[in-house]
């Protein structure tokens, strides 16, 4: 084999591996999530501007020299003296604050303007994150709907055929025939409503990743299941952590030290201000206020928020043992009328009543795992157990 059927060979592999998506799993998207999404990425150049800002509120404290050079050229005729004579000169001044009110309480301004901007990002880090994970549990939830709905109209569809089959032998009624195959066309709607939520999760996905959302763009496939887990969720404990460790809560603490900050700059001018020469000015101030940015009522919202999750969690729970009884009955029932069906002994309406009733179990069961993880989610959201931002080692994104 010569080098141009080689060459030929590895761009044919490339071109079929190429037109393949790729599976993501929920640690990947929200590990690239953190890594990739516009909007993370523009809180993190805010937070490097608010370094620039911080210098900025320092220079306060900082020397101010200034040096400067005149020059020019002076003309006339004078006895004994060239008809131009050109002349220059240079000056330079250095001025050092010694005493100014202000530099406390700017020094203070500009730290917690970097952490201000550090909370922004861990605000944005939160949303994206938690939008990625219900986005995650939503392309799942669709899927396994869209799987469930294609084998019962893959069951209805062989019990149609078998009715074919028995309807031009002259062994049933043609009625019966057109009644299966209308069964299976029943669920179609059902079928394309998960597929388009599947799509469309799908696409939220690679749009939080920060994906080509190209023409030719290939949209990954979520990798995993929902599962069930058992929940000990305590609300006390959870508010308590909270409250610490709420980016939004922080948020608020620090507008409000800000604010205070900015009270204290202006009613630095004041008093006197002591340079290498002493100097010292009058301004009045007038209409200073200070806002909160609600955190009380913020903290105040989380037990409450705690609790509603708690109550919907147990109310979960509850259902599904009920519908974990009822399953096993559902699918003796079914199978039990699929073998009469064949046999002629029941109607394809009473298989057809017994078939949604399995399904319908199903569905159930499996909503209530979409819902249990939704919940979840929505807790570690409320109690702020996503990433936050650190100067120091990078954290895993559980």
């Amino acid at each position: 084999m010569n080098r141009s059927a080689c060459l030929i060979i590895l761009a044919l592999l490339l071109m079929v591996r190429s037109g393949i998506a790729e599976n993501v799993t929920l640690d990947e998207v929200l590990r690239k999530t953190v890594d990739k999404n516009p909007e993370i990425q523009a809180a993190k150049l805010k937070l490097e501007a608010a370094y620039g800002r911080r210098l900025v509120f320092r220079s306060v404290a900082l020397p101010d020299a200034l040096i400067g050079v005149v020059g020019g050229d002076q003309g006339g005729h004078r006895a004994g003296q060239k008809p131009n004579q050109p002349f220059g000169f240079a000056y330079g001044g250095f001025t050092q604050p010694l005493f100014n009110a202000a530099i406390p309480a700017s020094f203070r301004r500009g730290d917690i303007e970097v952490l201000i901007a550090q909370q922004q990002l861990n605000m944005a880090v939160v949303d994206h994150l938690h939008g990625a994970r219900t986005a995650f549990y939503t392309a799942i939830y669709n899927r396994s709907l869209k799987q469930m709905g294609e084998e019962q109209r893959r069951r209805l569809q062989e019990i149609s055929s078998s009715q074919e089959s028995r309807y031009q032998a002259g062994l049933a009624d043609r009625g019966v025939f057109i009644g299966a195959q209308l069964q299976s066309r029943e669920l179609d709607p059902g079928i394309g409503v998960a597929e388009r939520g599947y799509a469309g999760a799908k696409l939220r996905i690679a749009e939080l990743m920060g994906d080509d959302m190209g023409s030719t763009a290939l949209i990954r496939e979520p990798q995993g299941e929902l599962t069930y887990k058992t929940l000990d969720l305590d609300p006390d404990r959870a508010t308590a952590a909270a409250l610490q460790g709420r980016a939004d809560l922080k948020l608020a603490r620090l507008l409000v030290r800000a604010a205070n900050e900015d009270q204290r700059i202006i009613e630095a001018a004041y008093y006197p201000s002591i340079y290498a020469q002493v100097s010292g000015d009058y301004i009045p101030v007038s209409g200073v206020r200070r806002q909160s940015e609600g955190s009380p009522r913020r903290q105040d919202d989380i037990p409450r928020e705690l609790a509603r999750i708690r109550n919907n969690v147990e109310a979960i729970e509850t259902k599904r043992a009920a519908l974990i009884q009822a399953t096993a009955a559902a699918e003796q029932n079914a199978e039990s009328v699929r073998k009469n069906l064949e046999e002629g002994v029941m109607s394809q309406y009473e298989f057809h009543l017994a078939e949604n009733g399995l399904t319908k179990i199903q569905t159930a069961l499996l909503g209530l795992a979409y819902q249990q993880n939704l919940a979840l989610a929505e807790w570690d959201r409320v109690t702020g157990r996503y990433f936050q931002f650190s100067d120091g080692a990078s954290q895993n994104v559980q």
